[in-house]
């Protein structure tokens, strides 16, 4: 049973697959799964995309550091909107960032958001990295180290990591197991090569499971058999 956990959710966890904005529904679900593993005291980060408002590295007519920011902005909206939401039903939310100073938002202090899990938060880190040209799973690594989680969660629509795209190749295999150094060698798409990086040199467990089959998030809480982890070496 993992008691403190980074979960990094893509923008379309709000919106639906390949849809904008918000669907109430889609939030609703989300809520429910959340709910599910607060019940068993478990401390919960989560790093949201923004991919159901605007990707920032699709407006070719922008710069990427102009780019980035938007979509770093971007993820500041969902997290004040997830906070709103949460909060509605009973989930005590507090969102920090380095990037904006909004009255609904608190600074990153590493002590504080020790005192947020100990009262029983949700604690949205919004904004990224803070920096351009790295992606919100560079951004979860980063976050899920600061907060000394014991596994970051990476929730995506499929079952985990396959060694081919499992929507185009119908003999695509899911690897149960794998280590950083393998996950980076064969340039498996499903993270960044970044967040890989920063995981295996702090030795942070990564799980990648399908968030949108239900229950899926709290068997993995409990360390069931679910989607694929990837660990050191020795591990």
């Amino acid at each position: 049973m993992y008691k403190r956990v980074l979960l990094k959710l893509s923008g379309e966890v709000l919106s639906g697959e390949g849809e904008k904005g918000f669907n109430y529904e889609r939030v609703k679900y989300l809520i429910e799964e959340l709910k599910s593993i607060l019940e068993y005291g478990t401390n919960v980060g989560i790093v949201i995309g923004a991919g159901n408002l605007f990707r920032g590295r699709e407006m070719e007519e922008l710069s990427p550091t102009i780019a980035d920011q938007i979509g770093m902005l971007g993820t500041v909206i969902n997290a004040l909107y997830l906070k709103d939401i949460f909060e509605k039903e009973n989930v005590k939310t507090v969102v920090v960032s380095q990037v904006s100073t909004l009255p609904s938002i608190r600074p990153i202090h590493y002590d504080d958001i020790n005192l947020y899990f100990d009262a029983g938060y949700v604690v949205i880190f919004a904004g990224g990295t803070s920096n351009p040209f790295f992606t919100t799973d560079t951004a979860a690594a980063l976050r899920a180290v600061e907060m000394k989680a014991e596994i970051l969660i990476k929730g995506t629509k499929v079952s985990g990591i396959y060694d081919k795209d499992p929507k185009i190749y119908n003999d695509a295999v899911l690897y149960e197991k794998l280590t950083y150094d393998e996950a980076i060698d064969k340039n498996l798409k499903i993270m960044d090569t970044e967040a890989f990086s920063i995981c295996r040199r702090y030795s942070m467990k990564i799980l990648v499971m399908n968030f949108f089959k239900k229950r899926n998030l709290l068997y993995a809480i409990r360390g069931e058999n679910v989607g694929t982890l990837v660990v050191p070496s020795e591990l």
